[in-house]
């Protein structure tokens, strides 16, 4: 394609990645906007509940955010009485990340709003579609992408 050619937004592969993120994201950021949460204060605490990650900075490399980002919700999320944070036992200086009874319900009820939203978008593709696209999307991440290991 040369350099006259006009750019056209419709035929972009990232306009129509960043769509269908926003489409997926807006329907779960919306369940979850009902039980007083965020993505990233849902993604956190699958990482801290599911994952078993209690270093801050293991939490936001699974979760994609700058430690920064992490360390302000983290504040955020104890306020809320969603997580416990407690100096390490060996460095007082580290932080461990611990749920909350609170938190574990958090979990159980954003579980199904997550599933749901899951199931609408692989329902649009058949099993091989959907194989297909996470390698292709792993593919397109490269080694920037390669600590998120599944999609």
């Amino acid at each position: 394609m040369s350099n006259d050619t006009p750019y056209r937004l419709h035929h972009s592969l990232g306009y129509h990645l960043s769509i269908a993120a926003r489409l997926q994201e807006r329907r779960l950021d919306e369940q979850l906007r009902t039980l007083d949460l965020t993505r990233t204060t849902w993604c956190i605490l699958l990482a801290v509940g599911n994952e078993d990650l209690s270093q801050p900075s293991d939490i936001a490399e699974f979760v994609g955010i700058d430690r920064t980002a992490t360390s302000r919700a983290l504040r955020h999320m104890e306020g809320d009485g969603l997580l416990a944070r407690a100096s390490g036992v060996h460095d007082k200086r580290t932080r461990r990340v611990t749920l909350t009874q609170k938190g574990r319900h958090a979990i159980e009820a954003a579980t199904p709003f997550a599933r749901e939203n899951a199931q609408i978008l692989a329902g649009l593709l058949n099993a091989g579609e959907e194989d297909q696209l996470k390698q292709l999307l792993a593919k397109l991440r490269g080694p920037e992408g390669a600590a998120l290991k599944t999609l």
